[in-house]
């Protein structure tokens, strides 16, 4: 038995058509963004305004990989992937953890250098406050846009991106404070703001992580209770066990037993479950598929699912 959620590959290539487009738009906003850094900061001597920069290419490198990773995801199932290549989609969000990292490397580096040196710091002008918070605007609004995209779509990609972006805000806006202390004659405050961001960007990067890893592990996705609350809703189910969940946060795979009076016929037993496997399904939006298998509801099977109710799995 079996039940997968009606047009499903229709809606998944549209979900991912979409999340692309996103993708698309905001890896434009990013290069746009990063050359302005960069250029002005090379122009002003300013290490904090080029290491923002360069973490903004990285966003822009980041975007590429989403784009190729979400290209693999929208392959549909075939024999050696029969569940599909959704985790794909996990794995370049994991990937744009590692461009945090290597963003954070970058920024707490350059830093260092540039205290170890105790060179001068940059030349500070109206020209430096308004590349960067013209690019702060920028970065804000598609922070924004892509989270709320994010959430709409279920898109690990999209939500680990605006964080990404988001980790610029932050650096957007150390640097700006650097370029107010550095006007006020604290030359170093460039450099010591520019450090302080680093570890801001790492913290980002361990979120996106631990956001991967969950779908990687198959961790459990929706608590085993609440799943069981909608089986038991279901007229002629006495029971069910063993549940289990995993998958992205945008499709998750459930697989079940459900007891039934042992008196019924199998094909009435069956009917039972075919009606659980929907109604889970239907209950919960991001579940793409549900297998249950079914059990007669005597003294053996019925001791199973006290167990488990005694144990917490339930």
């Amino acid at each position: 038995m079996g039940y997968s959620r009606p047009a499903g590959a229709e809606a998944s290539g549209d979900r991912i058509h979409r999340i692309r487009v996103v993708l698309w738009w905001v890896l434009s906003l990013n290069v746009l963004v990063a050359l302005a850094k960069i250029a002005w900061g090379l122009i002003s001597g300013s290490v904090a305004m080029l290491a923002d920069g360069f973490h903004s290419m990285f966003d822009g490198v980041s975007n590429v990989v989403g784009l190729v990773g979400m290209g693999m995801a929208a392959r549909p199932a075939d024999r050696d992937h029969p569940y599909g290549h959704g985790k794909y989609e996990t794995y370049a969000s994991a990937a744009i953890g590692a461009m945090l990292v290597l963003a954070a490397y970058r920024v707490g580096s350059a830093a260092i250098e540039r205290l170890r040196s105790g060179g001068e710091g940059p030349t500070v002008t109206a020209m430096s406050f308004a590349v960067m918070i013209g690019t702060l605007a920028i970065n804000i609004t598609v922070t924004l846009w892509e989270r709320r995209e994010g959430k709409r779509l279920n898109s690990s990609i999209l939500l680990a991106d605006a964080r990404h972006t988001g980790s610029d805000v932050l650096v957007s806006l150390g640097v700006i404070a650097g370029l107010v202390l550095v006007r006020m004659g604290y030359e170093q405050a460039d450099a010591i703001v520019a450090l302080l961001v680093s570890g801001a960007i790492v913290f980002t990067a361990w979120t996106v992580f631990k956001e991967a890893s969950v779908t990687l592990s198959d961790a459990a996705r929706i608590p085993a209770a609440e799943i069981c609350d909608v089986v038991l809703s279901v007229p002629g189910v006495l029971g069910c066990h063993k549940i289990r969940t995993r998958g992205s946060e945008a499709e998750i795979y459930v697989d079940m037993h459900v007891q039934v009076d042992a008196s019924r016929t199998v094909a009435d037993g069956h009917r039972i479950v075919e009606l659980t496997e929907r109604a889970v399904a239907e209950h919960f939006d991001s579940v793409a598929d549900v297998i249950a298998h079914l059990e007669p509801f005597d003294e053996y099977q019925a001791s199973k699912t006290t167990e488990e109710q005694r144990s917490g799995l339930v």
